[in-house]
């Protein structure tokens, strides 16, 4: 883990408990990253699109941070939960919403379940 990096506290443990595991798993997301044309802002947003349809809260928190810190438009972020309305459903969707707004408003997340 680097020093500046900031993670989640369960999975911040992990990464000092298990330093060569965490480097090895960022290792494999940066050569997924590089592995093809998807760049920058589109690369963040198929990311949050995954987080969402894999209904990972925690996921779509960190997403949208970084997605925002790159620049990402807090709409666009918006969209990509919209745009799961017809394939995963309007309350997967909502709840993606609500994920999103809980970084761009500012609001506490709740716990990841």
């Amino acid at each position: 883990m680097q020093p500046n990096e900031q993670l989640p506290a369960a999975a911040g443990r992990v990464a000092q408990t298990y330093p060569d595991l965490y480097r090895a798993y960022a290792a494999l997301g940066e050569a997924c990253a590089k592995a093809g044309p998807v760049e920058g802002q589109s690369l963040r947003l198929v990311k949050l699109a995954l987080a969402i349809g894999a209904g990972s809260e925690g996921g779509v928190h960190s997403h949208c941070r970084r997605a925002l810190a790159e620049g990402v438009p807090e709409e666009a972020l918006k969209q990509v939960a919209l745009l799961a309305i017809p394939t995963l459903g309007f309350p997967r969707a909502v709840a993606a919403l609500t994920w999103i707004e809980d970084v761009t408003e500012g609001k506490p997340a709740r716990p990841a379940r």
